[in-house]
This record gives C-alpha cells, sequence and structure tokens, in this order.
C-alpha cells in the first residue's frame, strides 16, 4: 500500500515536472495607461533614478530601503543598486538606452529574494495632449521559474505593482 502511494507521489511529481519542462523559456510582462502630460513631463521621472521614489511601487513598499546611485545622474548609463525587506530585496538597474522623450531601456538584476536578469522598458508615446505610457519586463524562464510559474504566474505577481507604479506615474507627472 505504502509503495503504490510512493510509486503514484513520484509519478505525480514527474508529471508536473515534465509539463513544466514544455512551459515556454521566456516571459514578458506588460501594462499601459494614459497620462495627461506631455512625454517631456514624464521622461525625467523615468530617466532619473533618483525622481523613481515620486512613483515607485517598491519605494512605498520598503520606506527604509538603501538606496545607492552611480554612473551618469540620468539616462544611459545611470545606475541604482538598492538593498530592502522581503517584500523589495535587493538588486541593481542600470540604463543601457534612454532616446529622450520616447523611452528608457533598463537592465535588471534582481540578487534576492531571488536570482533574475530582466530586461524593463518604458515607452512614451504623445496621443492628443496626452501620453500613453507601457512598462514592459521580459526575460528568460530557467526550469525553476518553469515550474513555480505553475503555481503563480509572473504576470499576477508582478502585474499589479506595475499598475500601482503607473498609477502613481500618472498622479506625479499631472501634478
Amino acid at each position: 500500500m505504502m509503495k503504490t502511494l510512493l510509486m503514484g507521489i513520484a509519478a505525480a511529481l514527474l508529471g508536473l515536472l515534465g509539463y513544466a519542462s514544455t512551459r515556454p523559456d521566456s516571459f514578458s510582462i506588460e501594462r499601459s495607461t494614459t497620462v495627461q502630460a506631455p512625454p517631456e513631463k514624464i521622461y525625467p521621472l523615468l530617466a532619473d533614478f533618483r525622481r523613481w521614489n515620486a512613483w515607485s511601487p517598491w519605494d512605498r513598499q520598503d520606506p527604509a530601503m538603501k538606496r545607492h546611485f552611480s554612473g551618469a545622474l540620468s539616462g544611459q548609463g545611470a545606475v541604482y543598486a538598492w538593498e530592502g525587506n522581503q517584500h523589495v530585496g535587493s538588486g541593481r538597474m542600470e540604463i543601457r538606452s534612454a532616446r529622450p522623450v520616447s523611452s528608457v531601456d533598463i537592465q535588471l538584476d534582481l540578487l534576492a529574494p531571488f536570482e533574475a536578469r530582466n530586461i524593463a522598458s518604458f515607452t512614451l508615446v504623445p496621443e492628443a495632449g496626452a501620453t500613453a505610457v507601457t512598462w514592459t519586463m521580459s526575460g528568460p524562464m530557467p526550469f525553476l521559474s518553469k515550474v513555480m510559474s505553475l503555481f503563480v504566474s509572473m504576470d499576477r505577481m508582478v502585474g499589479p505593482d506595475f499598475e500601482t507604479g503607473l498609477a502613481n506615474l500618472k498622479a506625479a507627472a499631472e501634478q
């Protein structure tokens, strides 16, 4: 009886791991909003990490977070590293590309609570007196992430933070 139960558990576990191996090798999360402000007013909030505290959802989850800025003051080459509580973890971001008033591309390296190397991007598109802002994040899905994604999706885990961040960005830019 015990042997049959253990074999059943092992078969289920192997099936789960086999299914996880068929999951995509990468992920992408995207959220958008419309801000009633020109791109010229929004872009500095994105291209200068020192201004992220005005809108970043993670800064509000850990006000005691340690922040370290280096590299360029803003735009390409600007670097932001942080160490925070269990909600924000620790990591480093570097602006890899910045096209004034149209986009910012960031290399995002998470160190804790888990390691990940992702790309975050912001695009700004003018629309009749407003700006469409899109925030995306994409990256590889190693096997362990594929297994975790069977129980909780990256979109459901990070998407609400993107929505909060975009709402905060909208409020900051529309002031």
